[in-house]
């Protein structure tokens, strides 16, 4: 970018010289760096201008009419004390009034009381996981050549609940909880969370904890190898299994993330909930949690607090922060809340609370890096992060579905944050799919952050539905899909759904942004922050760490503010010794007030009014601190300043893309394979024909290439490789590919049988688009057919009489009868493409690819047991 700083850069004798230049007085280049100054300043004041309209037109339109209904209900609760006084019962309310609050008061301190205990003996306990069912240790990631201080899990199945008898067939769940300040187990927080939904339908299911305190030295490096290790021993329990899921919740997810990269053939789908990748993106006016950095300061944030902490960093620091986003909330709605309903709330208060004051610690190493990389660099969506010196995370390398879960409630990680990665990473929708990638995304409408993972609704829904769709899921074909949750029925044991998947472009998930211009403030403070921690490392941390002692650091996590609250308001202080026995008493002669209780009404409504004002606090506050984060980051200088830290990758075209490995390799096989080869090839030509796809097309295709035969027998691991195999070849070789069909399909009933399914599919004629319409007839005079004519409305698959060769139609079975060893799952998609004069047993390693790559020591994943019940 032309600026007119680039003037310094070549020296102040040359800078002075063009001033000097007459033409720098008119339509010169001087001229028109002055103009692109000035283009940009109207830029940022268009951008801060609107993000300001934005905040006010959200307060004015979030507390005009919540103002006018709290002053309503405040002059309802005068109106109604003016009539009791009238009728000579004011009085009377009044003493009742004064007793149940008295009572409410008492045993709202004695609950913080004992909240003060849990956390007290949670510390004590070293401050276990806080799941809601009973687990085994599988493995400590202490032991590990690479310590670290996560643990596998293996999740019990409750007695006490309706779930079915775990399979081992079946594919394992492994969920990893965010380590960010607080400790795990809040992804099996209640009966209905991610781990009971995924216990009632069968799956095994394991979590991934981790201790209190950080093994020493420990970095997120050994972290990954750990969650490797987990996964790789999950697999090893579950040999006839698919390859497990992994569910990461917040930082978990971008931690899911970089297990799946680094370690491609290890993860079946991958489920990010809330997951900040993309961590510079969000919208002008909202998301003020993204401007911390550029506010408060970088990454020498991080370095002096874990300097102060004698290398650890505290993570009650993070849990404050996330206090003060919301305020209202966290500092008085909570408590209010437990105060007017302390007949009923007190449980769900303390069950929460005892995951939320649960502090953990992490090494600086860990801190400064998830700081540096990923929320000050934004270098994961970059292909710039690096855990180990010279291997970058490039999340291209994942094969696995990835299904992204957002919500436009969640005010830590927006949907902009979880979803433009995609954007960074792939130059259009083409190359998800040419890379044999599948990703699907959701947006919530109004779940928070941690309702993403707490909420029971959610889990009895979004996470339910993720769980019964994966075998679905992995059999679209490779793109770029949003899927929707329409409707539901029956118990949740028996829940169906009914589910969309739309096809999405680069321009959808454009939508969801409004422009990415508001994110090249942030590589100045990128930069800034690179500069500020090497000052800092040099100048100023000999000094802190030359006064801070391992009594010190021990010292001010004790007095931290969130432990002393919860310490002062626990038995440990003599000033509450009598508060027990009064809440006792206080139980057995509870007499709450009558409902319409005049004095109650003002209560609440004095209650609304001071938390509407904290929220109003908050909003102007979150209004001047974007504003500061713009003027000081959004100058011409600072974009200048931060140039250096604004490129991403390096996206390539589709003509780049040809050269790849896969591609080449799939092109050469274009005139191989069978009955399924040719199908699948069919349906991806169709798909691209129609340009979208309805959902009852989608679920018509899903049904068929997961339930019918021949493509049931197909291993996941084969049928994943064939539907990105014939992606690449009709990407590239449409015509070829298109030509190729009648040496695929042999014999006439095949012809015949094949193109009655692929006109199943897309439903009726009358509904077909003409596009549509004439690639089925181009179908049909390839392979020397009839025109098309008539609708086909039933399954040809469940009612054809058609005998395949055993060779196409399951390649596993023709390897077993070949030889009893066993072979890689690679081995088992290779044969399916040889032709019936080269037997596939024959050479199953023969076309052996990255995309169904796993490990030879593992048996075959095939459905071995003949169960009706489908293994996803």
């Amino acid at each position: 970018m032309k600026d007119i700083f680039d003037a310094f850069e070549k020296g102040q004798n040359e800078f002075l010289n063009s001033l000097r230049d007459a033409t720098a007085w008119g339509p010169s280049e001087q001229a028109t760096r002055f103009q692109a100054q000035a283009t940009e300043l109207g830029n940022m004041a268009e951008l801060m201008g609107r993000g300001l309209t934005k905040h006010m037109s959200s307060i004015s339109e979030a507390h005009k009419d919540r103002w006018q209904q709290n002053m309503s209900d405040f002059g309802k609760a005068v109106e109604s004390m003016s009539t009791a006084q009238k009728s000579g019962a004011l009085y009377e309310a009044w003493e009742r009034y004064w007793r149940d609050s008295s009572q409410r008061m008492i045993l709202t301190m004695d609950t913080l009381r004992q909240r003060g205990d849990i956390f007290l003996e949670h510390e004590e306990a070293g401050c276990p996981p806080v799941l809601n069912y009973e687990y085994e240790l599988v493995l400590d990631g202490a032991d590990l050549p690479r310590p670290s201080c996560y643990m596998l899990l293996k999740i019990v199945p409750p007695k006490d609940l309706p779930c079915r008898d775990p399979k081992d067939w079946k594919r394992p769940y492994i969920i990893i909880d965010p380590r960010a300040g607080h400790g795990a187990g809040i992804g099996g927080f209640k009966p209905d969370s991610q781990v009971g939904v995924a216990l009632r339908d069968g799956h095994p299911v394991y979590f991934v904890a981790f201790k209190r305190m950080p093994e020493k030295g420990q970095t997120l490096a050994d972290v990954m190898h750990a969650e490797a290790a987990f996964v790789r021993k999950v697999m090893e329990l579950h040999p006839d299994a698919p390859n497990p899921v992994v569910t990461g919740n917040c930082q978990g997810g971008w931690a899911t993330l970089l297990l799946a990269a680094s370690n491609p053939d290890l993860t079946g789908p991958v489920i990010l909930n809330g997951a900040p990748v993309a961590t510079w993106s969000g919208r002008v006016g909202e998301n003020p949690m993204r401007y911390n950095a550029g506010i408060l300061g970088g990454t020498w944030n991080a370095m002096y607090f874990s300097d102060l902490g004698h290398g650890m960093f505290d993570g009650a620091d993070i849990v404050q922060n996330f206090e003060l986003l919301n305020p209202a909330r966290n500092y008085f709605g909570k408590y209010y809340d437990l105060y007017a309903r302390v007949d009923t709330e007190p449980e769900r208060f303390l069950e929460f609370e005892r995951w939320w004051g649960g502090y953990f610690l992490l090494n600086e190493a860990e801190m400064k890096w998830i700081v540096e990389q990923l929320f000050v660099g934004n270098r994961l969506s970059k292909n710039e992060a690096q855990l180990e010196p010279g291997r970058n995370v490039d999340i291209k390398q994942i094969r696995a579905p990835i299904i992204a879960f957002a919500s436009w409630g969640d005010n830590i990680t927006p949907p902009q944050q979880a979803l433009n990665w995609i954007m960074d990473t792939y130059t259009d929708e083409r190359e998800i799919a040419i890379r044999g990638q599948r990703i699907i995304y959701m947006i919530h409408d109004q779940v928070g952050h941690l309702g993403i993972f707490v909420s029971s609704k959610i889990a009895k829904k979004e996470h339910t539905e993720v769980t019964s769709t994966l075998k679905t899921i992995e059999a679209l074909a490779p793109g770029l899909y949003e899927m929707t949750i329409d409707d539901y029925e029956g118990g949740l044991l028996e829940r169906e759904f009914t589910v969309s998947f739309h096809e999405r472009t680069m321009d959808d998930l454009k939508s969801i942004d409004d422009g990415r211009d508001d994110e090249i403030p942030f590589a100045a403070v990128a930069r800034a922050s690179e500069q500020q921690a090497e000052f800092y490392d040099v100048c100023v941390r000999p000094f802190v760490q030359a006064g801070v002692t391992e009594q010190s650091a021990d010292l001010r996590r004790k007095t931290h503010p969130l432990r002393v609250q919860r310490t002062m308001m626990s038995s440990l202080n003599p000033f509450l010794s009598w508060l027990p026995d009064r809440a006792e008493r206080v139980r057995a002669e509870r007499t709450p007030v009558e409902e319409g209780n005049p004095f109650t009404d003002l209560e609440r409504a004095n209650a609304a009014i001071f938390e509407q004002s904290l929220d109003l606090y908050r909003d102007l506050r979150d209004t001047a601190y974007e504003n500061l984060f713009y003027s000081l980051w959004g100058s011409p200088y600072m974009r200048w300043f931060g140039r250096t830290k604004q490129p991403g990758r390096t996206l390539k075209r589709k003509d780049e893309l040809r050269s790849l490995p896969p591609v080449q390799a799939a092109l050469m096989h274009i005139e191989e394979g069978g009955f399924c080869e040719a199908v699948i090839r069919m349906l991806i030509l169709l798909a691209e024909s129609r340009g979208n796809v309805r959902r009852d097309r989608l679920e018509r295709s899903a049904r068929v290439l997961t339930q019918d035969e021949p493509f049931k027998s197909l291993t996941q691991d084969a049928r994943s490789f064939i539907l990105h195999e014939q992606t690449l070849i009709t990407e590239f070789a449409p015509e070829q590919a298109l030509a190729a069909l009648p040496k695929l399909l042999k014999t006439r009933e095949e012809r015949e049988l094949a193109a009655k399914v692929v006109r199943y599919i897309p439903g009726a004629i009358d509904e077909m688009t003409p596009h549509t319409l004439e690639t089925l007839q181009q179908f049909h005079k390839v392979l020397d057919l009839p025109p098309v004519s008539g609708d086909i409305t039933e399954d040809p698959l469940v009612s054809s009489d058609v005998k395949l060769e055993p060779e196409k139609v399951d390649a596993q079975a023709a390897i077993e009868e070949a030889g009893k060893t066993p072979v890689p799952a690679a081995a088992v998609a290779a044969p399916k493409k040889a032709s019936p004069c080269k037997p596939a047993a024959r050479k199953p390693a023969a076309r052996k690819t990255a995309a169904a790559k796993t490990t030879a020591a593992r048996k075959p994943r095939s459905a071995s047991k003949k169960s009706e019940e489908p293994a996803e």
